[in-house]
C-alpha cells in the first residue's frame, strides 16, 4: 500500500524559510521521478517542482526558481523542499507524489498524503 506523508509547514514571515519533507512507502522510492505539489485556497493543485529518479535532473515553475531546492535521499525513502525567501503567494497545502516525467503535473499514485500547510505572513 503505498503512503505518503508530508511534514515541516508552518506560519512563516515574508522572506523566510521552510524545509518540508516527505517519506514514500509502499514503492520502491527511487524507480520514481518526484514532486512537489501546492495548492491555495479556491485553486487547482499545481506542480512546484521535479526532481530525476538519481536526483540529476530538476524542474521548479518560474514562480519559485532561485528560491526553492528540491532534492531527495534515495536511502531515506525522502524528498524534500528547502524554500527560502518565502512569499505570502506560497501560502498553500503543499503535497509530494510521484510524476510521470521531469515537469509532469501527472501524478502516479491516487492516494495522496495528508499535505503540509505553509503560512506566508505579509
Amino acid at each position: 500500500q503505498v503512503q505518503l506523508v508530508e511534514s515541516g509547514g508552518g506560519l512563516v514571515q515574508a522572506g523566510g524559510s521552510l524545509r518540508l519533507s516527505c517519506v514514500l512507502s509502499g514503492r520502491t522510492f527511487s524507480d520514481f521521478v518526484m514532486g512537489w505539489f501546492r495548492q491555495a485556497p479556491g485553486k487547482e493543485r499545481e506542480i512546484v517542482t521535479t526532481i530525476s529518479q538519481r536526483g540529476s535532473s530538476t524542474y521548479y515553475v518560474d514562480s519559485v526558481k532561485g528560491r526553492f531546492t528540491i532534492s531527495r535521499d534515495n536511502a531515506k525513502n525522502t524528498v524534500s523542499l528547502q524554500m527560502n525567501s518565502l512569499k505570502p503567494e506560497d501560502t498553500a497545502v503543499y503535497y509530494c507524489n510521484a510524476v510521470q516525467h521531469r515537469g509532469s503535473s501527472n501524478s502516479i499514485f491516487n492516494s495522496w498524503g495528508q499535505g503540509t500547510q505553509v503560512t506566508v505572513s505579509s
